[in-house]
């Protein structure tokens, strides 16, 4: 059976990662016309988005990217911007 989620429950939903990690919270969700194109993820204090990126507030993820909406959200993987220490060890073994 079908769940069906309203849209206004999934704000500050917990967002992670298909390998388990938080990712931060739903801050809003970006409609065009009758379909979620993409969600902004705010970077929350103990999230993974606020160690990569700093002093930035957070990202948006297209919704092709969300494979699942409970409880929580689950993203893929894709959607999880590098980080300078892993591009820095990428270009190092090269």
């Amino acid at each position: 059976m079908l769940r069906m989620k309203k849209l206004n429950e999934t704000f500050n939903m917990k967002v992670f990662t298909d390998q388990g990690d938080y990712f931060g919270d739903v801050e809003e969700a970006i409609m065009t016309q009758t379909k979620v194109q993409s969600w902004r993820i705010k970077a929350t204090k103990n999230s993974f988005l606020n160690k990569v990126l700093g002093t930035a507030k957070g990202v948006i993820i297209p919704h092709q990217l969300v494979k699942a909406v409970g409880d929580i959200m689950v993203i893929n993987k894709q959607a999880v911007p590098s980080s300078p220490e892993e591009d820095v060890t990428l270009e190092e073994t090269q």
